[in-house]
């Protein structure tokens, strides 16, 4: 089905085709062949007003390639009467938001291939536990607007929206409501049931490629404690370099291939999405992903992509995994990634397995125990989330991207802490309560909890906590101690 905007496009579209095609069979190309012959005249009204009021939107347009290419105002923002979000504007009918169906008229594969991306999606984190987090925890519903009467929280409209997305609402007057704009997550739900947003990446108004391959961009989201990226990357190696030859990155190039364009450093953008001699540019950041390092326990990206019914549920791990080592292939040599990996994927096992599956089990069997049902209502909730939701992500990340200090310290040693002198007790306390219930299902949920921690602290993950260390080990361990001391006591 064909909606309104997309009838307006075609429309307004079929001169300047025309247009196009003439210019492309010129036998002299000049700038004006990647464009438009002229600017609109709708564009150059809107202009004499923009270029008054809002002096530096103008500058930034003036910048940019559209310019160049005579993609004005109206081009972008043109809406028909019929849109959910039109609205009359000194004799035009336009729309504040610009979505990706609106870019896809020019940029249709980059927006085809963003829509398969977990980017695309983020929006979707509405009703998750981070959202509870911000809804209810930290939040009220006392910010109230026009079109949300009953209220929103303000920490979930400043906070998470702004990364994730908004689902944009529109007042009757065709303006966005204010508790949903503005906001350019990259995974916006907007009027025209589109998901995501270009400017998320693409800074308006210039839409700058040299902006949009810096690693601060991502880092306007991917950071924190939960997903510190970009703090990560500014840690390892990767970033060391690049923020040491910045002047050397030529990013401002339409052509930028890794190792014909640039040299000196990778950015976010080198390794998840531009294009090598081998692979095309991307916007779908995962196929070059091996490891999901969201859930509580790392899955192959395939797996959850299937669950979002997302093109990538058919591209399977090693295929990613081999798109990325081509990325890596240009600065390293095939023993260096290959073993790179190797460690990569211990880190992921040995968080998975000694503490992401058998604290998710002991949670599930926690639960029917806990005074309140409600989440985030007591102190388990709180150390098990921040175990996995922060410290398992900063190991697993850290570990990914090359940064030891948050893959150990913030990370494993964080998680190890907790799991140990939290986590392990407050479940104790559990048992202890459900068992002096007096509630028959209260003692048998209890004796069910005592069992599986039994069998956990008394694994060989677990068992030196309970001085049960293996022999052999403790004598190597007494050794090796004994060793370090002679070395530094002198």
């Amino acid at each position: 089905m064909i909606t309104a905007r997309r009838r307006r496009g075609q429309r307004s579209w079929c001169g300047w085709i025309a247009a196009l095609l003439f210019l492309a069979s010129a036998p002299v190309l000049t700038a004006q062949a990647i464009g438009l012959p002229k600017l609109s005249e709708e564009s150059q009204n809107c202009i004499e007003c923009h270029k008054k009021q809002n002096a530096v939107i103008y500058q930034q347009w003036g910048m940019s390639k559209h310019y160049r290419a005579n993609i004005g105002c109206y081009e972008c923002h043109a809406a028909d009467k019929t849109d959910p979000d039109a609205m009359s504007h000194y004799n035009s009918t336009i729309s504040v938001i610009v979505s990706p169906k609106d870019c896809a008229r020019c940029h249709s594969k980059e927006v085809e291939e963003f829509q398969g991306s977990h980017h695309a999606k983020a929006g979707r984190i509405l009703g998750s536990l981070d959202n509870v987090l911000a809804e209810v925890v930290e939040g009220n519903r006392a910010f109230k607007t026009m079109g949300f009467p009953h209220g929103n929280s303000a920490s979930a409209v400043n906070g998470c929206w702004q990364c994730h997305g908004s689902q944009i609402k529109i007042l009757p007057d065709g303006r966005p409501d204010p508790a949903t704009f503005p906001n350019s997550g990259i995974g916006r739900l907007n009027p025209d049931g589109s998901e995501g947003s270009c400017n998320a990446c693409h800074m308006r108004h210039e839409f700058s490629v040299e902006q949009a391959r810096h690693p601060n961009t991502c880092g306007k989201c991917h950071l924190g404690p939960d997903h510190p990226q970009k703090e990560i990357y500014e840690e390892s190696k990767h970033g060391i370099a690049f923020f040491a030859n910045i002047d050397k990155m030529n990013m401002a190039s339409p052509k930028w291939i890794v190792g014909e364009d640039y040299w000196a450093a990778p950015t976010c953008a080198t390794c998840h999405m531009s294009a090598t001699k081998n692979q095309p540019v991307s916007h779908d950041i995962g196929l070059r992903i091996s490891w999901n390092n969201r859930p509580i326990m790392s899955v192959r990206p395939e797996a959850s992509d299937a669950k979002m019914n997302l093109p990538g549920k058919d591209v399977p791990w090693q295929v990613r995994r081999a798109n990325m080592k081509d990325v890596c292939a240009n600065c390293h040599n095939k023993n260096w990634v290959e073993n790179f990996y190797v460690q990569y994927d211990g880190l992921i096992e040995l968080y998975n397995n000694k503490f992401a599956k058998p604290g998710k089990e002991l949670y599930a069997l926690a639960k029917p125990l806990r005074k309140h049902n409600a989440n985030f209502s007591q102190k388990i909730d709180w150390v098990w989330f921040e175990l996995w939701h922060h410290e398992g992500r900063r190991a697993r990340h850290g570990a990914s991207m090359m940064a030891p200090d948050y893959t150990h310290w913030h990370g494993m040693y964080e998680i190890a802490r907790h799991f140990y002198t939290e986590y392990i007790p407050l479940l104790e306390e559990l048992v202890e309560r459900g068992m002096k219930s007096g509630d028959a299902a209260m003692v048998a949920q209890a004796k069910k909890l005592k069992a599986k921690i039994d069998e956990v602290m008394n694994s060989d993950d677990h068992k030196w906590a309970l001085d049960k260390l293996d022999p052999a080990e403790k004598a190597r361990r007494d050794k090796a101690r004994e060793e370090f001391k002679k070395r530094y006591s002198k």
